[in-house]
């Protein structure tokens, strides 16, 4: 197993010294850094810096790492940071509704080991994919929502208890065909992830690939972002498209596009659990 690390994703106002003092501050304290990514935004003047270093030599406990580094630089720089570690697993929840695709990959992905997770839970709105939560042994659990949604307030309040008591941090909508409420979004802020099955933000809401057929564009996209309160307008992650022409219908579009959805998706989930990913305004800064 590799030794465990220290990560830190900041952003502050630039200035110099700033990079020199944050890693001065590890190796002073016997860390090795394994990791460093900086950028400048020369508009706005903001750092944006993602931090990594062992910990099996360091001098700080690990439980007090945040707490130094808030004392030493939060105020100081006006600096805006947070503290992970490698070997504290993401525990993810799946939310979907009767498409399979984007499940399929996120599971085959988790069971192949291609990501250090846990996924205690999927939740959804139909029974329709069951099947394949028994197949990956997963809970599934199902709350419907009833077509005027007067009982939607009362189904998250039951799926905030289940996530709660599995100790969910973070969320993916894997084609998950309801809008979510803001008190959900506001529990997990930057940590619920959506697939758009369009190249946002062109086609926002419902059967985006219809829409591009009807305007007869030569390109359709996915599109992965962070959920925010505006419908279809969170901060993007990642995104991709494929060209198309003249001799597509929507049937061909949704195909084509089912393809992309689940390969954006899986992306976006990746630099996520890798806490490569840093939020500013309503953009985000992908660390490589």
């Amino acid at each position: 197993m590799k030794n465990p690390t220290a990560i830190i994703l900041l952003h502050c106002p630039d200035q110099q010294g700033i990079i020199t003092d944050v890693t001065k501050f590890i190796t002073d304290n016997r860390g090795n850094i394994v990791y460093l990514d900086q950028y400048v935004d020369t508009i706005d003047r903001m750092l944006f810096m993602r931090i990594e270093w062992e910990l099996e030599e360091f001098l700080i406990p690990r439980d007090k790492i945040k707490e130094y580094v808030d004392t030493l630089f939060s105020v100081r720089y006006q600096m805006n940071l947070n503290v992970f570690f490698s070997d504290v697993k993401p525990r993810m929840a799946v939310f979907v509704s009767k498409m399979s695709h984007c499940l399929y990959d996120l599971l085959a992905r988790y069971k192949a080991g291609e990501w250090d997770i846990d996924i205690p839970c999927i939740i959804s709105n139909h029974e329709d994919l069951r099947y394949v939560a028994r197949q990956f042994d997963i809970p599934y659990y199902v709350w419907s929502i009833n077509p005027d949604h007067s009982n939607k307030e009362e189904v998250e309040t039951a799926e905030m208890e289940l996530l709660e008591k599995e100790h969910v941090s973070f969320i993916v909508l894997a084609r998950y065909m309801q809008v979510i409420s803001n008190s959900m979004i506001e529990a997990y802020p930057h940590h619920i992830i959506n697939i758009h099955h369009s190249f946002l933000p062109a086609f926002i809401g419902a059967k985006p690939y219809h829409q591009a057929y009807e305007r007869g564009v030569k390109i359709i996209g996915a599109t992965s972002h962070y959920v925010t309160a505006e419908l279809d307008a969170g901060p993007i992650i990642e995104q991709d498209v494929v060209r198309i022409t003249h001799k597509d219908i929507p049937e061909s579009l949704v195909r084509k596009g089912r393809d992309l959805e689940k390969i954006v998706l899986s992306r976006a989930v990746s630099k996520h659990i890798e806490r490569k990913i840093l939020t500013y305004k309503n953009k985000t800064i992908i660390f490589s």
